[in-house]
């Protein structure tokens, strides 16, 4: 990136309208015979690919129509970076903006690179209008000032930045596959159990979480909440803050290696409660909230911690919790007595310490592949930002 040198003593400033023309054809979902409906929450953010969308049948209102190589811009919430290009007809919400490149002026395929860019992002939230949802309107917009190359130059950067995008999506799909073959495996494990135990019968300790306090017998001791909860179980420990808690609670309700937290309170509608994760911090003070609960394997010869865990977490992937919950006032609740009723599939102590270690390779692969995403997309990013 640093040896990337641009030149942009000949480059030229163009308004927005100079670049783009603002596709506004409108249409009634019940009256179109395209059946692509794309949402905002169809857009991934700082993502130009579509891999989802909906059917005109789901929607109600009217609708923009956009076109195969038009561009879809999320103008509502701006600061939630979602733009993406579209690779066939559809309709899309009215949150959008549907534009279209001047190709006299702006080559196609460099165009859509702008609207990722941190300059075009913050004009974008400055601009916009309203306060909960706040929403660019096109003659805010049109007026815009850009910086923008030859159309020779263009061209070549277009590859620079496509060829960046493309080492992205290459490694979302290594990512992906590794999580169809984790869940096959997990699977496998599972399936190849020839006897089952209900959880309430397995030795365990059940334990509920504890609540802040004003009591001046308190220590300060960092609470693990749902919000806490990562992928694959794991904890996000960089926000967590110090908490006072009563040293009675707290003695009962510290946190050991090999503790399993269910959540028994929170979800969503995308996200059923009862996610689990795998505590494994050896140093500090460590509780967790009144929203979970702790489960604690009492004897490690009959089944070990971290083999439950992965079931536990299979089980909630796999939809369990979502036919055990409840919902009151919005806020999505377990039925533990039920979730106590859960078959644990019983495998000898080592099938269960040979099921740990197939299971902690692949998620080992899958965090590295996160990890170089995440680098591939801040190189993106970075050169976005120096061409823009």
């Amino acid at each position: 990136m640093n040896e990337l040198h641009i030149d942009k003593t000949h480059w030229k400033k163009y308004r927005f309208d100079e670049m783009v023309q603002n596709i506004a054809e409108r249409v009634e979902p019940s009256q179109t015979d395209l059946d692509v409906y794309v949402g905002l929450e169809h857009i991934d953010p700082d993502c130009l690919h579509l891999s989802r969308h909906g059917h005109p049948s789901d929607v109600e209102g009217t609708k923009l129509c956009f076109y195969k190589g038009d561009i879809i811009f999320g103008r509502r919430r701006a600061y939630q970076r979602k733009t993406a290009l579209a690779t066939t007809d559809g309709i899309c919400s009215a949150h959008a903006m549907v534009v279209r490149a001047k190709e006299d002026v702006i080559d196609p395929m460099f165009l859509p690179f702008l609207f990722h860019s941190k300059s075009f992002i913050d004009m974008a939230i400055t601009i916009s209008v309203g306060g909960l949802s706040p929403t660019i309107n096109w003659k805010d917009i049109a007026k815009q000032e850009f910086l923008l190359p030859p159309k020779a130059e263009q061209k070549r950067l277009a590859e620079l930045l496509w060829a960046a995008d493309e080492m992205v999506e290459k490694e979302k799909m290594e990512r992906e596959k590794l999580d169809v073959f984790r869940q096959s495996k997990l699977k496998d494990i599972f399936k190849s159990a020839n006897t089952h135990t209900r959880l309430k019968d397995l030795p365990l300790e059940e334990i509920n979480g504890l609540w802040k306090t004003d009591d001046p017998d308190s220590i300060d001791v960092s609470v693990i909440r749902s919000t806490e909860f990562s992928d694959y179980g794991t904890i996000c420990f960089d926000k967590l803050e110090p908490m006072p808690v009563k040293i009675s609670q707290y003695k009962t309700r510290k946190l050991y290696p090999a503790d399993i937290i269910v959540e028994r309170s929170g979800g969503g509608p995308d996200q059923p409660v009862g996610r689990v994760c795998y505590f494994e911090q050896n140093e500090g003070e460590y509780s967790f909230s009144n929203f979970t609960s702790c489960i604690r394997v009492a004897d490690s010869n009959v089944i070990l911690p971290k083999y439950l865990f992965y079931f536990l977490e299979y089980y909630w992937e796999m939809g369990g919790t979502d036919r055990i919950q409840n919902q009151t006032t919005g806020i999505r609740n377990l039925d533990y007595e039920l979730y106590k009723m859960i078959k644990v599939p019983m495998l000898s102590i080592v099938e269960q310490k040979q099921a740990i270690g197939i299971i902690d390779q692949i998620q080992h692969s899958i965090f590295a592949t996160k990890s170089q995403i995440e680098q591939s997309q801040q190189i993106k990013q970075e050169l976005i930002n120096k061409v823009f």
